[in-house]
């Protein structure tokens, strides 16, 4: 199946992905559209840059073409406002051209409630329902998107609160690199005989190298970072540089921005131009026999190992510009294609003292952890600010959190000390799941009652019978009392210390039951 139309995809549907460029099917929406357009739940072991989300979109999309708007029956649950904000943005022309509306929850969106396919986080889902703008009996298809990341910042909890609105016949289909053990228990849990799509593992153990390529971190456009790239290779006295681009018409608008910028652009071979524009790589192959070895820059990520491989497989001088959603994908593409994945532009010289412990510090943290969650979080401000700044804030970060801990235990928390990192207590509050509380009235209530802020509130677990919730220890007493007594849901509401408190000599509490 070398088309969309052999995917079973409607005509009007092959016709709004080409206006959108996407005129192709990846390996990845090759295996995923047909299964998750016949309404089998699946775990789709991708992420940004495989073609995933245009995967089980395109696949939903086809499948309830002949829906009448005025509910959703397609929910995706995202990390983030932002996230929810930009699917929906991506996928509006698409819906719209086969008459379909979409919408995003807490962001500028008319009368999103009504879109049938809606995009939101598990809180804002949650918000909605409880004050009954947000119907989902209708629901047809749930997408968690992205559940790894779900996971690290905010926890599946809402994601299983929300499943409670939803009908247990609905279509199950959760997006994760990697597929961490949360999100394989909770897929285990709630997805009644799904199928992990793609079936290749992406953890492997790495074969021998047959290669190295050098990635650049950026946010859109990627054509600011494509051209700092090729000005270095060209500024070295290298004669030609080849981008690829994910089709003609991002190729002529790269090729475009580049001449306008003094690096002429033209076809791959032609001698007369230093920048080749490429799309098809077995095409510029034949066209560049005579000139092996040429520095090679992909502008949008390979979509899987044979697009990587054919792209740079003809070069030792290999590139890539990648959003930082699309990090993951990257390094398991590579890992699958035995190729070494190192940041662009190479390591400086080292420098000594303090300064050489900090470098050694971050250059530990990038090679031996999974910092792709964080990259994820710090987009928005990427977006804002260079990537160089927002370091530069989080090493100062680092610096006072550093500081402060080297104050004497009996100043920490004290008022004036603003800089000392907060703790956490965890408190037990007696009012659960079945008085009807949801995350958000929980979260108005500590708010409102006990006048603090939103970002001294954690991680809320709601419980049958009680809730678990985590504050900043310097409002946990201002919390306590704020809410001990106080009637939540129709309930008048015990609130202590789960535990037992450090440094505040309380006991434990005995409580019968699972706790």
């Amino acid at each position: 199946m070398d088309s969309f139309e052999d995917l079973g995809l409607s005509p009007e549907l092959v016709e709004a992905l080409a206006a959108e460029g996407i005129e192709q099917p990846t390996s990845v929406q090759k295996s995923v559209i047909p299964f998750v357009h016949r309404g089998n739940n699946a775990i789709l072991g991708a992420g940004s840059g495989s073609g995933v989300t245009v995967a089980w979109a395109a696949a939903l999309l086809n499948r309830f073409n002949d829906s009448e708007t005025g509910s959703p029956r397609v929910l995706v649950l995202t990390p983030s406002r932002n996230r929810a904000n930009d699917l929906a943005e991506s996928m509006s022309p698409i819906a719209n051209h086969i008459g379909q509306v979409v919408g995003a929850l807490g962001s500028q969106w008319v009368l999103p409630e009504q879109a049938t396919f809606l995009f939101a986080t598990a809180s804002d889902v949650l918000a909605s329902c409880t004050t009954h703008d947000l119907i989902l009996e209708g629901v047809e298809a749930l997408v968690v998107d992205q559940a790894t990341r779900i996971d690290e910042f905010d926890g599946l909890e809402s994601v299983e609160l929300v499943l409670g609105y939803l009908a247990s016949t609905a279509q199950r289909i959760v997006t994760s690199l990697p597929v961490t053990t949360a999100v394989a228990d909770f897929s285990r849990r709630h997805l009644k005989r799904a199928v992990k799509l793609p079936s290749v593992d992406t953890s492997v153990v790495d074969g021998p190298r047959r290669g190295t390529l050098r990635f650049r971190i950026t946010t859109e456009p990627r054509e600011h970072e494509a051209l700092k790239i090729v000005a270095s290779i060209l500024a070295s006295g290298t004669p030609h540089v080849l981008l690829y681009c994910r089709n003609d018409d991002r190729a002529a608008d790269i090729g475009d921005y580049l001449t306008g910028h003094g690096y002429v652009a033209g076809a791959p071979g032609d001698t007369k131009v230093a920048v080749w524009m490429g799309v098809y790589p077995l095409e510029v192959r034949s066209a560049i026999t005579d000139h092996s070895q040429v520095p090679v820059i992909s502008c949008d990520v390979p979509t899987d190992v044979d697009d990587l491989d054919r792209r740079h497989g003809v070069s030792d001088e290999s590139f890539v510009v990648v959003l930082p959603r699309e990090v993951p994908h990257l390094r398991a593409t590579a890992r699958q294609a035995c190729y070494e994945v190192i940041p662009f532009p190479p390591e400086t010289k080292k420098s000594t003292g303090p300064i050489a412990t900090l470098h050694d510090s971050i250059r530990e943290v990038i090679k031996k952890e999974d910092i792709a969650p964080y990259l994820f979080a710090l987009e928005p401000l990427f977006e804002e600010y260079d990537a160089a700044e927002v370091a530069a804030a989080l090493a100062l970060v680092s610096k006072r959190s550093a500081e402060t801990e080297t104050l004497p235990a009996d100043t920490r928390g004290k008022k004036g000390l603003t800089n000392a990192p907060a703790a956490w207590a965890k408190l037990f509050l007696g009012v659960g799941e079945r008085d009807g509380l949801q995350p958000g009235d929980l979260l108005g209530e500590i708010t409102g009652e006990a006048h603090v802020s939103g970002d001294t509130v954690g991680r809320i677990e709601i419980k049958e019978n009680y809730t678990l919730v985590e504050v900043h220890d310097s409002v946990a007493h201002d919390v306590i009392a704020a809410l001990n007594g106080r009637t939540i849901c129709g309930r008048a509401v015990r609130a202590d210390f789960d535990r037992p408190h450090r440094g505040r000599g309380r006991g434990q509490r005995k409580r019968s039951g699972n706790s």
